[in-house]
């Protein structure tokens, strides 16, 4: 199909659409396609979509996929929009239509005893935040660094948190899904009309398909069920730093081994000083030269700052003698590593509850887009490595290079799991700047070369780079691709949703 063909398409949908949902919730001006584009884009037409649809209901959803059958047009679902750093609302395939489900905003329900919610796309951290401290709950959120954005959709993406339910598309439990064609499914034990288990049981009969739905084009989720954390008597905070770079491979060697063995609650991450700078102020704050930040300024920031190079936070959850009890075993693994002794503070029900170390949503990290003035973007780059010091150490060398072969300042970020790493790059870069517009590109690409011949994957790109990291997972001449290519046809077979989103497409484009 060629664009034109595919924009015909669209402009055929959007007026049968309007039929379905009204012409006020159509939007197909300049403007509505300019705002449905990747805000943080250097060049925003490269994904442009062809307009957007607003759907309220399943039913519209339905009659909205049907239509999209019948005309050939190509369908791009979002939650909310706010995926930044991975493209935000914008399609891989420019031409598509959006469709904007960020209206489905109800909360279906919550269950105080047994410590889950089941939500619509729209519904956003703050809702369910709010919804939760208004009626006195006992269950806390996991929340992303950047909390504005879909509860359901971050879980989807396979988002994370710094809490102990901090792996969000881990808590899935039960979803509803419309497939391409229209139909409507609801996988677990959910299966069952009437179902009593469906949110509170993953292992139910045959196969779980609630992972299907996460990074993947093959259906389009409407309900979804998310464990929450019971809330605990306690928390305690130790904050550890390094003041080198090249120790973050003893701080990847002295966490991993602790959260193996439970005694860490959550993933703890090594963050850089930039990381934390870019949340305080802009560079110019510090620095007002071109090129890369030099040395003698990272150490006046990190003085300043009162930051190492490397900085993380532990915090433990739960009855205060437990923590206790595992708070002095951490203590007493890591003291050796540092000179000074090691301090915590404690929280307790009934103090100020912003010093809980909870999921309270905010928005502090979007600060760092203004890093280098202008007008601000960034775009994520995050490869999986196993929990090994030297392997964090030599691709924090690999990565850094690149970086200053870019001109662009190192901002990386190490979470320490039990078994493996996620290592979270953020590429800051000021969109007017034509040197960054061609840097910035080419770095990613350079990236995740290097990292594919290492045997590191990504786990979750921006739109522009879904195809690169997919053709990456090549075991057997791309099995995957090619397993993931044949469900899509089975499932979609005019190929109306979401093409190329993953880097899975259906037939009539992948040749594209």
């Amino acid at each position: 199909m060629t664009p034109v063909s595919l924009r015909r398409a669209a402009a055929t949908f959007l007026d049968r659409a309007t039929r379905i949902v009204g012409a006020d919730r159509v939007f197909a001006a300049a403007e509505d396609r300019a705002a449905y584009s990747d805000a943080m884009a250097f060049d925003p037409g490269t994904h442009a979509p062809s307009g957007a649809v607003a759907a309220e209901t399943v039913e519209e959803i339905q009659a909205l996929l049907r239509i999209a059958n019948e005309c050939g047009a190509a369908l791009w679902p979002i939650s909310r929009g706010k995926n930044f750093g991975y493209g935000g609302t914008a399609p891989v395939l420019a031409g598509a239509v959006i469709l904007d489900l960020s209206r489905m905003r109800r909360i279906i329900e919550i269950d105080e005893k047994r410590g889950y919610c089941a939500v619509e796309p729209g519904v956003g951290f703050f809702d369910l935040y709010d919804r939760l401290q208004a009626m006195g709950s006992k269950l806390w959120l996991s929340v992303p660094g950047n909390a504005w954005g879909s509860v359901a959709g971050n879980a989807l993406e396979r988002g994370a948190g710094p809490q102990p339910y901090g792996d969000h598309g881990a808590q899935i439990c039960g979803i509803e899904a419309v497939l391409p064609d229209g139909s409507l499914v609801r996988t677990g034990a959910g299966a069952m009309a009437g179902s009593k288990t469906w949110h509170v049981a993953r292992n139910a009969y045959g196969p779980g398909w609630d992972q299907m739905f996460c990074q993947s084009n093959f259906g389009i989720v409407t309900k979804l069920g998310l464990w929450l954390m019971p809330a605990p008597e306690a928390t305690m905070t130790i904050h550890l730093s390094l003041p080198e770079p090249e120790d973050l491979g003893r701080g990847v060697d002295m966490l991993y081994p602790l959260r193996q063995r439970g005694l860490i609650d959550h993933d703890a991450a090594w963050v850089s000083y930039v990381g934390i700078a870019s949340y305080v102020g802009p560079r110019s704050q510090w620095y007002q030269g071109d090129g890369l930040l030099p040395d003698e300024v990272g150490r006046t920031i990190r003085q300043e700052l009162g930051i190492g190079w490397w900085n993380a936070e532990l915090n433990f959850y739960g009855a205060e003698p437990v923590i206790a009890a595992k708070l002095a075993v951490v203590k007493a693994a890591l003291q050796p590593h540092f000179r000074d002794p090691i301090t915590h503070t404690v929280w307790r029900q009934g103090d100020p509850f912003a010093l809980s170390k909870a999921g309270i949503p905010g928005t502090r990290d979007m600060a760092m887009i203004g890093w280098y003035g202008g007008r601000g973007g960034h775009i994520g780059f995050s490869p999986l490595l196993p929990a090994d010091g030297a392997q964090a150490n030599a691709q924090l060398a690999r990565t850094r290079r690149r970086y200053a072969e870019a001109g662009i300042d190192y901002y990386g970020a190490f979470a320490v799991g039990g078994r493996t790493i996620v290592n979270i790059n953020e590429i800051l870069y000021d969109r007017d700047d034509p040197k960054m517009a061609r840097n910035v590109p080419a770095l990613m690409d350079a990236l995740i070369a290097d990292a594919a011949a290492e045997g590191y994957c990504e786990y979750r790109t921006h739109i522009d780079h879904m195809d690169r990291v997919a053709a990456s997972f090549d075991f057997n001449d791309h099995a995957m691709r090619r397993l993931n290519g044949r469900l899509k046809d089975m499932l979609d077979p005019n190929g109306v949703l979401a093409p190329g989103k993953q880097g899975i497409w259906p037939r009539r484009f992948r040749d594209r």
